[in-house]
């Protein structure tokens, strides 16, 4: 796909879908391409058409124009902005932060990884990182062994539980209670992070698919409950991936790259579906702390979120692996944000310590027109969202530690940092 057609298209899309009131305003306008410098120019719409072909963009209302040069990819167009605005980078965050969505992998597991991992936080004032790998048994056992030799490690590290969903059927749950409590009782803080193949690939005992609203999961979620452990959990992934790769998909260069991200729907139930059927076990067990990592993949519609919180008290949110929506909707965003304060958590997903201070300049400045840190998830700028400090420290901080008992003696014996 070129990068300049991918541009003409949503261009004119929107142009397309403006013209009718635009039209009715200025009945007298001179027909197109007749107009002001460029006037002559350019090719009608087609009887029918809403937008320009591909190769062509919008010169006017409803007249297309290919460019005389050939288009660059969307790989290699990287224009440099003439734009000068103040830039303010942030390279730790205000106040001490807990990622609660913490991937470390075998850095937890040794002295030396352990070490390498506590220097990278230091240079990012993270106080904590909650693993989120789904360790159990004598993975979780040896994981927790090592932070707890390490005496600079021993209390900024903590580990949520994986469960195995797999087989589910008759006798599944008691093991899987049984061995829930063993991790509690080795040091596991909560369960998580419930990974996306429950709904989309899991499959129970019969062979049947295993829906994420299953009532043989009742038992899990209700010990959960029980034991005061909140449960993380990722469902499903963008919208966009599960729709057709066409030039009208934003994610389309990350779909072009990644074939594991690709969801037809011959073969994988919908977005919505998966959708209905978290937001169906949330309702259920309402005794049970949720925290919907991703922001449940629709940090792109705040409205359709708030909603869910507003009708699920138990759900909690985290900000991980969606700045690139969160960022590009400022006003919407920081009021979104200092509404539902007390709901949000930070959390980063993948561990490169280069890519947090993104998140400290999104929440914390009021920068303008900044580059996001993978072109591949999104090819559109940033905004900083200029949170208020009070809101800061419980999306840092306040509300992972209000939710995750294990945390709290942990983060207070390791002093609040900066």
């Amino acid at each position: 796909m070129h990068r300049s057609s991918f541009y003409a298209v949503a261009a004119s899309m929107i142009l397309a879908a403006a013209a009718p009131p635009l039209a009715a305003q200025n009945p007298t306008a001179p027909p197109a391409g007749r107009a002001g410098r460029g006037g002559g120019r350019g090719t009608a719409f087609a009887p029918g058409d809403t937008a320009c072909p591909l190769g062509q963009t919008e010169i006017r209302p409803r007249s297309c124009m290919a460019p005389e040069f050939a288009p660059p990819s969307i790989l290699d167009y990287r224009p440099r902005t003439t734009l000068v605005a103040d830039a303010h980078m942030v390279r730790t965050s205000k106040f001490p932060s807990i990622d609660f969505h913490g991937h470390p992998n075998a850095l937890i597991f040794s002295a030396e990884g352990l070490d390498s991992l506590g220097r990278a936080l230091d240079g990012l004032n993270v106080r904590m990182m909650v693993s989120a790998d789904n360790l159990s048994g004598d993975r979780l056992k040896n994981a927790i062994a090592a932070v707890r030799a390490s005496a600079k490690m021993k209390d900024r590290v903590r580990i949520l539980a994986g469960i195995n969903f797999r087989g589910v059927g008759p006798g599944w749950a008691e093991k899987a209670i049984a061995q829930l409590e063993a991790d509690v009782a080795a040091g596991a803080v909560g369960v998580g992070e419930i990974g996306k193949g429950l709904g989309l690939s899991i499959t129970k005992a019969d062979g049947s698919r295993l829906r994420i609203d299953d009532p043989a999961l009742d038992p899990i979620w209700d010990a959960c409950a029980r034991l005061k452990l909140p449960v993380f959990i990722h469902t499903a992934d963008p919208s966009e991936f599960f729709h057709p790769i066409d030039y009208n998909n934003e994610r389309w260069l990350e779909l072009a790259l990644f074939g594991d991200r690709r969801y037809p729907q011959d073969r994988f139930p919908s977005f919505e579906e998966l959708s209905l059927e978290r937001d169906n076990m949330f309702r259920k067990h309402p005794k049970t702390t949720f925290v919907a990592a991703h922001m449940g993949w629709i940090a792109s519609d705040l409205k359709k979120l708030g909603k869910m919180l507003d009708e699920m008290p138990n759900v909690n949110t985290e900000v991980g692996a969606v700045l690139y929506d969160i960022g590009r909707q400022p006003r919407l965003a920081h009021d979104f944000f200092v509404k539902y304060q007390d709901r949000i958590l930070f959390g980063k997903d993948s561990f490169q310590p280069e890519e947090y201070p993104y998140y400290w300049r999104v929440f914390e400045t009021r920068d303008d027109y900044f580059d996001y840190y993978r072109n591949y998830h999104a090819f559109w700028k940033l905004y900083g969202i200029d949170l208020p400090d009070s809101v800061l420290k419980k999306i840092y901080n306040g509300n992972a530690l209000r939710i995750t008992p294990g945390l709290q003696a942990a983060y207070a014996a390791g002093g609040a940092g900066k």
